[in-house]
């Protein structure tokens, strides 16, 4: 079964003609995740390095980032579906709301990971804790400020390697 596919019991639905808005991905995110099938659920503080390539027009707006030791990356999910309501998560088989899930399939594929940032070489991010693929359009960054942030909960597979 692709990622394409619908599951039984999940809904789609018809997306509107045009959109609301307009975004500028301002650079592009180098992982090692060549297929969902190789992204991780979240992104793990010890994952690989990755490199975020923020396009030079924006490399001023780095200033003072470096102080941070975590950042909010945001970022489009350009190979997600975006047109069901209901979703069958793979990992229980139960049907929810896609509101109700942290799945990348979504109206709008926006996509937030906090991550370690490891070093900035000027318009090129050094982080670890990604969960997106290589090729990623990069919407924000953003200093990490929030002392708690929750974390969704391990899927059973990680579960059972956490045992």
């Amino acid at each position: 079964m692709t990622h394409d596919a619908t599951r039984k019991g999940e809904i789609e639905t018809t997306l509107p003609a045009a959109p609301d808005a307009g975004l500028y991905f301002i650079g592009v995110i180098r992982t090692p995740f060549a297929s969902r099938d190789q992204c991780p659920r979240q992104g793990q503080a010890d994952g690989p390095v990755c490199t975020i390539e923020l396009d030079p027009h924006w490399a001023p707006a780095l200033k003072g980032l470096e102080a941070f030791e975590r950042i909010e990356v945001l970022y489009w999910m350009h190979q997600a579906r975006r047109d069901l309501l209901l979703q069958s998560p793979k990992s229980d088989g139960e049907t929810r709301g896609t509101f109700a899930l942290r799945s990348p399939v979504r109206p709008n594929p926006i996509a937030t990971s906090l991550v370690t940032l490891l070093g900035i070489d000027g318009a090129r991010l050094r982080v670890r804790g990604l969960d997106c693929l290589d090729g990623t359009p990069l919407i924000d960054l953003k200093p990490d400020r929030c002392a708690y942030t929750p974390l969704s909960p391990p899927s059973p597979s990680e579960w059972r390697s956490l045992a």
